[in-house]
């Protein structure tokens, strides 16, 4: 009797197969050198990924929190300060406000995108609101046109967390290059990812950038000459060397998320379940996701969840409770609000196994075993 095979979320250890013997060279490189922190590939990663997204300046960093943090530390941001984002999302993008004393205010999601809604964006600022944090989740660029417009209007910073849509695009523009800085993750699971914790921040403005370096650095502008308080976050020489090999083949690698996320949606095209958007909307213009997550709603979740699992085939829940009802934001709200569609989409939302080298076996195996749940 032939056992059957598990499919995970993703497989880190088919990718790396394929680049075992760049990525083994490169680590090999690093230890022969024995320059560990902030080295030569640091530097050529950060010109190299500042090339790719099309912006000024790239400055590396421990990991994608501290993107977001070091960002609203870097445009001056505070207690009393309020900070519009979406409470669909992970803690992360919420962290960072909290940690900088300032006050996050959450709107409401489109639950078709996932997105936060844009139309409710203007009605939500105040005369503390000093940015917007959108969060491009599960790899779909939110509406940064309509965005870009409101921060214009009421003069807001907009930083960008694309901690799940390295190489997505809107029109000529990635993801990152739009708003004030653009916040990454390089978390291994992530579509550019590397072998542990890494991050990024990303933009076209001198003055932000040379403020995010010294703030990585202890604060420090000469080694021992420290100008202010700052923190230490700093992406691993080993880290970027591996994350070199890898940039090249981003676009690659994006390519067959989006190959998978499309067999999903032809072959459960007839199975009632809320699929999740093959290009973004037609007002936004031209933007296809990058497929971080493949997320879809239905009524019987639970019970697709378990079938899944019972046929050895991973899922996920991301994320079954929105921001504004987590205990460790509760207090931190000027008001205590529902959000009914974050709310309904945390309760029927289920994240299914998407990467690369997916096989095609392996994503029909999936799509049968969810027809035969909810059928």
């Amino acid at each position: 009797m032939t056992s059957v095979q598990p499919i995970p979320m993703v497989d880190l250890r088919e990718q790396y197969l394929t680049i075992k013997q760049d990525i083994d060279t490169a680590i090999a490189d690093v230890l022969s050198t024995t320059q560990f922190i902030m080295g030569s590939n640091v530097r050529e990663f950060e010109q190299e990924a500042a090339d790719y997204l099309g912006v000024s300046d790239a400055i590396a960093c421990a990991n994608g929190t501290d993107a977001l943090h070091l960002a609203l530390r870097a445009l001056g941001l505070g207690p009393g300060d309020e900070v519009i984002t979406t409470p669909f999302t992970f803690i992360a993008t919420a962290e960072a406000i909290a940690y900088v004393g300032a006050t996050p205010v959450f709107v409401d999601i489109d639950p078709a995108t996932y997105n936060m809604n844009v139309e409710l964006v203007e009605q939500a600022i105040t005369d503390n609101t000093r940015a917007i944090i959108p969060v491009h989740l599960f790899g779909l660029p939110c509406d940064m046109s309509a965005l870009s417009a409101i921060a214009k209007k009421h003069q807001l910073h907009i930083v960008e967390d694309c901690a799940q849509s390295f190489g997505a695009a809107i029109n000529d523009s990635k993801i990152g290059a739009i708003g004030d800085i653009g916040c990454h993750s390089f978390f291994p699971s992530k579509n550019l990812g590397c072998f542990g914790d890494g991050g990024m921040l990303s933009t076209n403005n001198a003055e932000l950038a040379e403020k995010l370096r010294v703030l990585r650095a202890h604060g420090s502008t000469k080694q021992y000459h420290h100008t202010i308080i700052g923190y230490n976050s700093r992406l691993d020489e080993m880290q970027a060397a591996i994350l070199r090999q890898k940039l090249p083949r981003i676009d690659q690698y994006n390519q067959a998320r989006h190959n998978v996320a499309r067999a999903y949606c032809e072959q459960l095209a007839n199975v009632n379940v809320q699929l999740p958007l093959l290009n973004a909307p037609a007002a936004m213009g031209e933007a296809t996701p990058v497929f971080h997550q493949f997320t879809i709603l239905s009524d019987k979740r639970d019970e697709i969840k378990q079938a899944l699992a019972t046929q050895k085939i991973a899922s996920a829940i991301y994320y079954p409770i929105p921001l504004h009802l987590q205990e460790a934001m509760v207090d931190r709200m000027p008001a205590k609000l529902s959000h009914p569609h974050a709310e309904n989409v945390a309760q029927r939302c289920l994240s299914l196994p998407i990467y690369p080298e997916m096989p095609a076996d392996s994503i029909q195996r999936v799509c049968k075993t969810i027809e035969q749940v909810v059928s």
